[in-house]
């Protein structure tokens, strides 16, 4: 394959699968490097934090999904550094350095959490954007019960088992709804003879959950939130985290071991490899063909890229946008290659939707259709067991699915770290 022009994509997230599906069986030669060999479903890592979900469930080898794909080759690296003029990328592999020439690069490495600065936030606080992520926030979870049960001092108890959640969105509405089915579905019979009450608080700065929804379903998830169990806070930020303690920016205190952070993200850090000027959050910004400003044969896309829509607002970094936008930019670099006009993005939005627990979500269909309750909650299911790579983690993620529905039992409950238990 030397004679086909070379196309590497970085990262194998939602936008490098997507842009390696649409060059599958092209005249091409396609390059998939990500620094793990498995694809993330990123939206059920909740789940997985939470009991409900096996890590291998939601993860798929990159290997095994292009291997009837003889022109795409997956490699295992970490970019860090790009010779826009040499057409050239140097990747770590295995603590080793290598350099790769390309035709074309596309770059899609994501994003990671946004602390905005504030460090101290970000020691003490979990957050959830990896396979380790969700595993270390299930093992700290599950280790908290454990400790408690040692504990006879009801304060200190009661602090070890308030968890926090911070931010309104989808992320933080569907992990607060989570945690407190958990807590109080599940762990509760694990402990019959301890006198534990699990507490959920979900903070958010603004006046209301799901700011990008229309009202009515705004206030129908806070409803769906509270009538569960969680406690909602709206109208103050966090101010500090400690070890043991919240302090909201109105002065309310809450005693607890655990924040997860689920405000915002920021473009990946390799963005600075680029060399240009980026835009908001860390990201860099690109044409409306996905083209790179101030670059050639490299494009951006998903999280990582700045691109505003018609009326001046930048796309949302989610993974529709990123599928799309990877659709888009191989398709141009198929018509570059054939000497055809690039096409320009336009983004297709068919809504949003989040769930909240057991029967419980809200969905915005195309921007016109809100839905919510059970009819919403089995629009969620569905959704996300037709976009789930691979038939296998199809059929045990609906399996176990339908085993909680039925009984609230979340069978992976096992802790996964080294003990530092006193002797």
């Amino acid at each position: 394959m030397d004679h086909l022009p070379k196309v590497i994509i970085i990262g194998a997230g939602f936008g490098g699968l997507f842009a390696a599906k649409a060059l599958a069986d092209e005249p091409v030669e396609v390059i998939l490097i990500d620094r793990n060999n498995y694809h993330t479903f990123t939206p059920l890592l909740y789940q997985v934090a939470t009991c409900a979900l096996d890590p291998s469930e939601i993860a798929h080898p990159i290997r095994s999904i292009f291997n009837k794909n003889h022109n795409i080759k997956f490699l295992l690296g970490e970019l860090i550094g790009v010779d826009g003029a040499g057409k050239e990328i140097v990747l770590n592999t295995e603590n080793r350095t290598r350099k790769l020439n390309y035709d074309f690069l596309i770059l899609a490495c994501g994003s990671e959490t946004n602390f905005f600065g504030n460090q101290e936030i970000q020691n003490n606080s979990f957050d959830l954007k990896s396979l380790s992520d969700a595993v270390d926030l299930r093992n700290h979870v599950l280790r908290l019960f454990e400790r408690a049960a040692w504990i006879e001092d009801y304060k200190e108890r009661e602090a070890m088992l308030t968890f926090v959640v911070v931010g309104g969105g989808p992320t933080g509405i569907e992990t607060a709804g989570a945690l407190y089915e958990l807590y109080n579905h599940v762990l509760d019979r694990e402990f019959p003879n301890e006198d534990f009450r699990a507490r959920v608080v979900l903070v958010e700065m603004q006046q209301s959950l799901l700011n990008s929804y229309p009202s009515e379903l705004q206030e129908k998830a806070k409803k769906q939130l509270e009538s569960l169990g969680v406690e909602v806070k709206l109208g103050s930020p966090v101010l500090t985290k400690s070890l043991d303690k919240v302090v909201l920016e109105d002065g309310t205190v809450i005693p607890t071991h655990t924040m997860v952070w689920a405000v915002g993200v920021k473009g990946s850090p390799m963005a600075s490899l680029l060399g240009v000027n980026l835009g908001p959050d860390n990201r860099v910004k690109v044409h409306s063909t996905m083209e790179v400003q101030g670059t050639k044969a490299i494009y951006c896309i998903g999280d990582m890229c700045y691109l505003e829509d018609k009326n001046g607002v930048p796309y949302p970094q989610v993974s529709p946008v990123a599928q799309q936008q990877a659709k888009l930019a191989a398709k141009n670099i198929l018509a570059e290659l054939s000497g055809s006009e690039p096409t320009f993005f336009e983004y297709q939005d068919r809504g949003s939707m989040a769930t909240i627990g057991r029967s419980r979500a809200v969905a915005w269909l195309y921007n016109k259709i809100p839905i919510s309750g059970l009819l919403a909650w089995l629009a969620w299911l569905g959704l996300h067991l037709v976009t789930l790579i691979g038939f296998r983690n199809r059929l045990n993620v609906l399996v176990n699915w339908f085993w909680n529905y039925l009984t609230y039992d979340r069978s992976v409950r096992i802790i996964l770290e080294k003990s530092n238990l006193i002797e």
